[in-house]
């Protein structure tokens, strides 16, 4: 039987007073206490949390759905199970369980699409790090339903890289309408979102090509497994090299780079049937495809945000297995503002994972 844990009162934790503001490092935000708890939540002391672009552009408030008053950030984290509310019926985990928390906070798991495993897609879906407060602390709740137990094969630091960018990549290519020896090719090949692409398409039985620039970008993308490689500033026809070295075509497209021009130039190589899809945003891109080629061609378009609760377990599975190795460096919880500076300036190397104690 798990011992109790001692919970503190206050803890530190990145707090954005204001949305557009600057975040703040402070001492004394409150702990929710096991008896505030709500039944099927769940109190996490943290180790780890990734941190994601998608933070950054939380922070600017550059999407839509705005952020709550007084956000704590992050949605990549891990740690241990310290506290589970009163009359909590579904107990699938327990005290002293080690899981993770992803960007997917809840949804109302009846509506069409929740039943259909597109909980991301809920009206009612709300999200750690924007609608709930996220991972940039010591100790976060969430709700058991929602949380992603973690293989004791896989590290902590490991685990919370995996988390939105490992799942958000795995759930594309679950879409991504291919079958074991097809090519995908995956652009932005050599990032944090790309270089897991590429191992989780090998994981799948597919034939990669990756894009990127840099002779750096070019040795990871290779080691990682895929077969050809094209670096995109060195091409003078990027859509004839793809379609060469495809034999024919993509037959999907995986785009995960940070600018719309990446969006075009896929569709005009993708063979016919072929499907494109659509994981990187870059803030304020349009997607501009001839109606006529896309028609002809019979070319699927799709958006992909997150994965659902099941492909989280699946892609964590996989990591634990061994056959995908996600590229990160850690550094401490009190960095996060030099860490948001550095992916402003482009200056970040695959992912980046926090100590929460440091």
């Amino acid at each position: 039987m798990s011992q109790p844990f001692t919970i503190p009162k206050t803890q530190r934790a990145f707090v954005l007073p204001v949305v557009g503001g600057e975040i703040k490092l402070v001492d004394d935000h409150p702990v929710l206490p096991q008896s505030k708890l709500l039944p099927g939540q769940c109190l996490v002391k943290l180790t780890h949390t990734g941190v994601c672009h998608s933070d950054l552009g939380i922070k600017k408030s550059v999407f839509p759905n705005k952020p709550k008053p007084d956000l704590v950030g992050g949605h990549e984290g891990v740690g241990t199970v310290v506290a589970i509310g009163d009359h909590t019926t579904n107990r699938k985990v327990s005290v002293g369980d080690r899981v993770g928390i992803k960007y997917l906070g809840s949804a109302c798991s009846t509506c069409e699409l929740c039943l259909k495993g597109r909980e991301g897609y809920c009206l009612e879906f709300k999200a750690h790090g924007n609608d709930y407060d996220g991972t940039f602390c010591e100790y976060a709740v969430a709700y058991i339903a929602y949380v992603t137990p973690i293989p004791e094969a896989l590290e902590s630091s490991a685990a919370a890289a995996i988390m939105c960018a490992g799942v958000t990549v795995y759930s594309a290519l679950k879409q991504s309408d291919t079958h074991i020896g097809d090519w995908i090719v995956i652009s932005g090949a050599g990032g944090g979102l790309g270089h897991l692409a590429i191992q989780y398409a090998v994981a799948m039985g597919l034939r990669v090509v990756a894009i990127d620039a840099g002779v750096a970008k070019r040795d990871l993308c290779l080691e990682l497994g895929a077969e050809k490689w094209i670096d995109f500033l060195g091409s003078t026809n990027l859509v004839a090299d793809v379609i060469r070295a495809t034999e024919g075509g993509a037959h999907a497209a995986l785009v995960a780079a940070g600018g719309s021009s990446a969006y075009e130039t896929a569709v005009a190589y993708l063979r016919r049937t072929g499907t494109l899809l659509a994981v990187g945003l870059p803030p304020g891109a349009m997607i501009s495809a001839p109606v006529l080629l896309v028609a002809a061609r019979g070319l699927t378009i799709r958006g992909s945000f997150i994965g659902n609760r099941q492909e989280t377990i699946e892609a964590v599975n996989i990591a634990a297995a061994g056959k995908v190795k996600c590229t990160y460096s850690i550094r401490g919880l009190s960095e996060l503002n030099e860490v948001y500076e550095e992916m402003e300036k482009g200056q970040i190397a695959g992912r980046v994972v926090l100590d929460i104690y440091k």
